[in-house]
């Protein structure tokens, strides 16, 4: 029997090779070197790497252009960012995370063509990316090649819109173009005293204007949280903004083409919570916690709220019905008495979207005075934010349930999925008042003679308002003619919805054949 060669083929996987790749492949694990990571850590930052080990499941991350190298002369391994694939909770998930340490993650031909590729991938595969964000800007000794590189991410971050979940983790700075990539996706996290997002920095600023501000204060978490509006999460820490991630994607499927993902619980569908039925006050002006409301009806009372500190006078967030994801748009009572105005009708208007796109169910909570008065409002639009609100409710097709707890009052009951705009099922607390307006405003205006004629204009006001109350904004009124399709004991909510959630699960429902409509931006 002939002995067989143990002779290796010249340029075949030789120790030499082998050697080689071991080598590259622990060069590029380095980024930019002990030196740069320690500076990175005495920042209070994880590196890009780090963040992808607490982000993704244990073992999970696999990367793809690890050898990638700059176009200008540059032999850094990664270009500045890590891009792959892994899982969370067992579902694929793409991610890119750039690297401070390398030539300050900024962003060039090559960087760039990673995330694109990343991109296309995860449209193709229908599964979310989530890009950690944490670069210096463009690399400008790439000239026009950034500029170019972040317009094909920006092309891509809008094909995307809708079709899987984008997520951005700002852990870092972010400034000047690169900010327009995170503002197209879905939602924005940021974390507090280290990230940061501008389009021109403190010292440009203080140039151009004359103003004299800090990164914080043009930039920082809190200032996107609760001034701009354009972040939706702040976290305490990069681990605490990893875990959020995480917590969010728990409540929305991978694609547009899939339903959320199911998670049992053992919270009784049929629970009742008596403690509702005395929740809303007697007197109808004095406030109540609508967030109190939403956790004794949900799954384990469990409630993600998004953009928790910006807009209050409307809650938004994600919980579950019976197991399944719903999103939830809810007046709050207790912060400008739950009035709209341009901030809350834009906040709830992007998120009632989002979820339609999704899949998501959509449950509204109401008890909406109106919508906020004063020139302030007039010219700054509150006609046009009104109307995205609007706009959307009406253009949603999944499943829509509306809850009105107490006040239901002129247009403003309009924008929040009654069943003119095709509103799947209304029910009315028998605190609900559906009207015009407020009684006491509209006796004013009904009653003005009776009230300039009597002896004892109170009394007659009070009289009159009760009358108004009783046979006008009563919610059997409201429900003789359909517009409520039942009135409901407090306590019965989360049982009732639940079967409503059971009995839409196969709706179908469409908008005419369009490009797409022109929603009043």
């Amino acid at each position: 029997m002939t002995e067989t060669s143990t002779r290796v083929t010249p340029g075949v996987n030789t120790p030499d090779k082998l050697t080689q790749l071991r080598n590259l492949r622990a060069r590029s694990m380095l980024g930019g070197g002990p030196e740069k990571i320690d500076q990175q850590h005495a920042k209070g930052r994880l590196t890009a790497r780090e963040r992808l080990e607490l982000l993704l499941d244990k073992g999970t991350f696999r990367e793809t252009d690890a050898f990638v190298g700059g176009r200008n002369g540059s032999v850094t391994l990664g270009d500045g960012v890590v891009t792959g694939w892994g899982t969370i909770d067992g579902r694929l998930i793409y991610v890119f995370s750039q690297d401070f340490t390398v030539l300050g993650g900024s962003l060039g031909e090559a960087h760039a063509g990673k995330i694109v590729k990343l991109q296309e991938m995860a449209m193709k595969n229908g599964a979310p990316i989530i890009g950690i964000c944490d670069s210096g800007g463009a690399r400008i000794q790439e000239g026009i090649m950034s500029l170019v590189g972040y317009s094909d991410i920006f092309l891509r971050n809008v094909m995307a819109s809708g079709v899987v979940p984008q997520l951005s983790a700002i852990m870092g700075p972010c400034a000047g173009g690169a900010v327009y990539s995170p503002a197209i996706t879905d939602f924005i996290f940021m974390v507090k005293n280290t990230s940061y997002m501008f389009l021109t920095g403190p010292d440009v600023v203080k140039t151009v204007t004359h103003e004299d501000v800090t990164f914080e204060e043009l930039g920082g978490a809190m200032i996107h949280n609760t001034t701009s509006g354009v972040a939706h999460f702040a976290a305490e820490s990069e681990a605490d903004c990893l875990f959020l991630l995480r917590m969010l994607l728990s409540y929305l499927p991978s694609n547009n083409m899939e339903d959320p993902p199911y998670v049992k619980s053992k919270d009784d569908s049929l629970r009742m919570d008596e403690s509702l039925d005395t929740l809303i006050p007697d007197t109808p002006n004095k406030p109540y916690d609508i967030i109190e409301v939403i956790r004794k009806v949900v799954d384990d009372g469990q409630f993600m709220e998004v953009q928790e500190h910006f807009a209050g006078n409307i809650v938004i967030g994600f919980a579950r019905m019976g197991g399944h994801s719903v999103g939830i748009v809810a007046n709050q009572p207790q912060v400008l008495a739950g009035v709209l105005d341009i901030n809350s009708s834009e906040k709830a208007a992007r998120f009632v979207r989002f979820c339609d796109s999704f899949n998501i169910p959509i449950i509204t909570f109401e008890d909406v005075p109106g919508f906020l008065p004063g020139v302030g409002q007039e010219h700054g639009g509150i006609i046009r934010a009104g109307a995205k609100l609007l706009y959307a409710y009406c253009e949603a097709t999944v499943p829509k349930l509306c809850v009105i707890t107490r006040k239901a009052y002129g247009g403003a009951y309009c924008v929040m999925s009654p069943r003119a705009t095709r509103g799947d099922l209304v029910l009315a607390w028998p605190s609900a008042e559906l009207a015009v307006m407020g009684p006491d405003g509209a006796v004013n205006v009904v009653y003005r003679r009776e009230l300039n004629s009597s002896d004892d204009p109170v009394a007659k006001k009070a009289e009159m308002v009760a009358k108004y109350r009783e046979e006008v904004s009563n919610p059997f009124v409201a429900a003789s003619r359909g517009y409520v399709d039942d009135i409901i004991e407090p306590r019965e909510t989360r049982p009732r919805l639940i079967n409503a959630l059971e009995m839409l699960r196969n709706k179908r429902d469409s908008n005419p054949p369009r490009k797409h409509g022109n929603i009043p931006l």
